[in-house]
């Protein structure tokens, strides 16, 4: 019997399950797993031993993997082999046990280790629980969809890998060393990620692309000291105002970075990406009037949703120099610094894109003032493409569960991972994720829609046969 043969027996499993795998999720919400205070190292290792054990029971071949911090959990369904002559992907998929920490406390209206079901006024039921959403709901969702057709048909319908990390709340930063060290053992042809969001609570999305990052300081010195302003100015360069001329000349007058050769590598959406973009109406007014705003300030003739997600920018996140304590001091500074980050699309390059940035400055810095560069991170952008066949059936195995075209969206940040998955162990990443805007991840009170966790599952089951074709 096929996947798709399964498949309707396996929802009908699913369903029949439901309170089953609540009471599996709840298990996993109630460890303190809070990775980035050590009093919590204890909880954190707990957790790991609770997935393993878990993944063990559905015939996963089960290993709790030490790290310098917390370790990774490592489940194997199969011999990482391709099937003979078949066309279904070998996948790993991704996920994380430990979660963010709690204060403050006394805004939680329980405890919040202490998970519930609780019914809101519009009648949405939610499960109520640190990590409920970010990310052991969303974790689950694939497990219990992996349960279900290992219950229904006795195995599974793709050979898949699970890693689950403990310091992804923290920044994973075990987590890069450990992909390169067992790269060999984790190089599959596709990865599976659930920790995004649907686009509102009755469509489904993907995410199809994360942008890049480099991210760069700069220090600019004129005097060898601070100066009297009333003996010096007018005569003496302030590198508060060289820095700001720099900093305006970023952007031309149409909102575009004006670095040259910004813009290689940066693709165009298709127009049938496009055209769907543009159906979910994301307004200025929808977007920036809750922080106070109301005019976008990007690139002129973007939508909105393009300057967010899948145009690059250039922002200034810093300026510091001169005297910024209480009171007046009247100094000319001798040193000024700033902090800029570039969000990168498509296949800029981040090396490039620094190079760029820096020769852009020193060509306008005066010849009797000097300018020294530090980095913070340099990580491409990555992206699927539009007519992978792997998203193709994802999309159309979620627009079958959910009733509604699912959308592909890019989103804003970086996921620093996914990013190695690609560089690392050459494969594409499907994001599908069911969390809402409002469900509070990493404030009190997070909370995941009892619907997002039900129908997340039949999603998952969904994408599986899909894949195995």
């Amino acid at each position: 019997m096929t996947a798709t043969d399964a498949l309707p027996k396996v929802l009908e499993r699913i369903d029949r399950d439901l309170q089953a795998s609540l009471d599996r999720l709840f298990a996993l919400l109630r460890i303190q797993s809070v990775s980035t205070d050590p009093a919590y190292a204890p909880q954190c290792q707990k957790a790991a031993e609770h997935v393993a054990v878990d993944l063990q029971s559905l015939g996963f071949d089960t290993s709790v993997r030490p790290t310098a911090g917390h370790p990774v959990v490592i489940g194997k369904s199969g011999n990482g082999k391709a099937a003979p002559g078949g066309n279904a992907p070998r996948v790993l998929f991704y996920g994380h046990y430990d979660v963010q920490p709690v204060d403050p406390l006394d805004l939680w209206q329980t405890p919040p280790f202490e998970p519930r079901i609780k019914t809101l006024d519009d009648g949405r039921k939610i499960i109520v629980a640190r990590g409920a959403c970010d990310d052991k709901g969303q974790a689950m969702t694939f497990i219990e969809a992996c349960r279900a057709f290992k219950a229904v048909t006795g195995t599974l319908p793709l050979d898949i890998t699970m890693m689950i990390e403990g310091e992804e709340e923290c920044g994973s930063k075990n987590l890069f060393g450990f992909v390169r060290d067992n790269a060999a053992e984790l190089k599959r042809d596709l990865a599976l990620v659930c920790d995004t969001g649907m686009w509102d609570a009755e469509t489904p999305s993907i995410t199809t692309s994360l942008r890049g990052l480099v991210y760069e300081e700069i220090r600019l010195t004129c005097a060898d000291r601070d100066l009297h302003s009333g003996l010096f100015g007018g005569a003496a360069r302030n590198p508060i105002h060289v820095l700001a001329d720099i900093i305006s000349a970023l952007h031309t007058p149409d909102g575009s970075v004006a670095i040259p050769n910004f813009y290689d590598g940066v693709h165009e959406l298709p127009d049938d990406i496009k055209a769907d973009l543009a159906g979910l109406g994301l307004t200025p007014e929808k977007f920036l009037q809750p922080v106070g705003l109301k005019i976008p300030a990007g690139e002129k003739g973007r939508m909105l949703i393009e300057q967010i997600s899948t145009r690059p920018t250039a922002e200034v996140n810093g300026i510091i120099g001169g005297y910024t304590g209480e009171g007046a001091k009247t100094v000319i500074p001798g040193k000024a610094m700033a902090k800029v980050s570039f969000r990168l699309v498509g296949a800029q390059d981040p090396e490039k894109i620094r190079n760029g940035f820096r020769d852009f400055v020193r060509a306008r810095v005066p010849a009797d003032c000097t300018v020294e560069f530090g980095n913070f991170t340099s990580a491409p952008a990555f992206e699927v493409a539009f007519d992978s066949p792997a998203l193709s059936r994802a999309r159309a195995a979620l627009g079958e569960e959910w009733g509604k075209k699912a959308v592909t969206v890019g989103a804003g940040g970086s996921i620093p991972i996914v990013g190695d998955f690609k560089t690392v162990l050459g494969m594409d990443t499907l994001m599908v994720g069911f969390a809402l805007d409002d469900d509070r991840v990493h404030s009190p009170n997070e909370k995941y829609d009892l619907k997002c966790f039900h129908k997340g599952i039949r999603s998952w089951a969904r994408i599986l046969a899909a894949l195995a074709g």
